[in-house]
């Protein structure tokens, strides 16, 4: 598995350096264009899930800080590692399928080929499910006045299936993504202003805290293919998640060039990402507890992502397999959607299926796109020559 996903790291990595050079200055424009902030809003909160509110204290930090357990993590503090593995370059594996559905799926209409459309909903749809198994095992820890803090109770199962439920009522409508995508924003900073507060950090805390990301951008090289199962897990986790982001957020970018595109993709999402990692990674450093209201607010807030990114995927598949409120009507899809996804929930969270299986069927679907490009449609390919390029029917 460290070979398949380290040749797919490159070959997206490579791809990513050919079209900003070869399309620089290509426009790019979805079919609903909104604002740059809206955008990010929607980009930031529809590509990360409950991970990056549950992963850090729970289990990442204790783990990078165990270098004599595992001495691939010993070039570099705890914080740079959690930065490298949700920040910064590997957000141009969002950029390059964001970039290929605005400018190149129009022309060629790779996705629309029947069991392309097959396999990439069936992608979709149990990625969809892994969010769900993240959030149902992490749950305990969050909510420890709940059980024991190490077992998943009924009751968790039911908060978890109630969040689906909500996501799928939530997709029945398009006006709904804006709403989620601004308002899971403002929590979150709102989140990172709290545990801020409540840490009883100063200015000067959070910015001596921060430098220590310095040693992601150090050692920036050494990120890209797998330094541990762990963060070859990581990898393969946005692998499998690149088509159907940039598959949904394509359609909201509001007329940037292929460069501007990519700046906005690796920087403004690091923004808070590196916020807020660096409060968490006070907490790590000083252990402090986070009991009581840091533990619901991070729960809440996690629970709005989830809702956000359950969302945006259940649109996006249904709309790709006309699974449609018109065509069935609102009961029995949000009913369908729900409890369809719970279940893959549950197979997830029992590991009978592995997010590593996902992340390979998608590097195989990069190379059947990069084949039929080549092979079947280089004489539209000729036609990208920096006119405006915009999404059709096909999204």
């Amino acid at each position: 598995m460290t070979s398949i996903i380290s040749f797919g790291v490159i070959l997206a990595f490579a791809l990513v350096i050919f079209c900003v050079i070869k399309w620089w200055n290509l426009p790019l424009t979805g079919t609903t264009p909104v604002s740059l902030f809206t955008f990010i809003a929607i980009l930031f909160t529809s590509g990360l899930d409950v991970g990056l509110i549950m992963f850090p204290l729970a289990f990442d930090y204790p783990l990078y800080a165990d270098t004599a357990t595992e001495p691939a993590y010993a070039f570099t503090n705890p914080l740079a590692l959690e930065f490298g593995f949700w920040g910064f370059l590997i957000w141009a594996f969002y950029f390059l399928t964001t970039f290929y559905f605005c400018a190149i799926e129009p022309r060629v209409k790779f996705f629309d080929i029947p069991v392309v459309k097959i396999l990439n909903n069936i992608v979709i749809i149990t990625t969809c499910a892994f969010t769900g198994a993240l959030f149902l095992i992490y749950m305990p820890y969050y909510i420890a006045e709940v059980g024991d803090g190490e077992t998943i109770l009924p009751v968790f199962y039911l908060i978890c299936f109630l969040v689906i439920l909500v996501a799928a009522f939530s997709s029945t409508d398009l006006k709904f993504v804006r709403v989620l995508s601004v308002s899971s924003t403002v929590l979150f900073f709102a989140l990172i202003a709290y545990m801020f507060l409540n840490a009883g950090m100063s200015v000067g805390d959070l910015a001596s805290t921060s430098s220590n990301i310095g040693g992601y951008f150090a050692n920036i090289h050494k990120f890209i293919i797998p330094l541990t199962d762990y963060h070859e897990f990581y990898l393969f986790w946005w692998f499998a998640w690149s088509i159907m982001i940039g598959q949904f957020v394509s359609r909201f970018v509001g007329g940037l060039k292929t460069y501007q595109l990519l700046a906005a993709l690796l920087v403004f999402p690091s923004i808070p990402l590196a916020l807020w990692f660096s409060v968490l990674y006070y907490y790590h450093l000083n252990g402090i507890g986070t009991a009581g209201l840091p533990n619901w607010a991070m729960t809440v807030v996690g629970i709005v992502f989830v809702i956000n990114s359950f969302d945006s995927l259940i649109r996006l598949y249904t709309d790709n397999l006309n699974l449609t409120t018109e065509r069935f009507g609102t009961v029995s899809y949000v009913l369908a959607n729900a409890i369809g996804l719970f279940v893959l929930t549950l197979l997830f969270q029992s590991q009978w299926l592995q997010i590593q299986w996902v992340g390979t069927v998608v590097i195989g679907i990069y190379l059947a796109a990069l084949a039929y490009m080549f092979f079947v449609k280089r004489g539209q390919m000729s036609n990208l020559d920096g006119q405006a390029a915009s999404l059709n029917s096909t999204m």
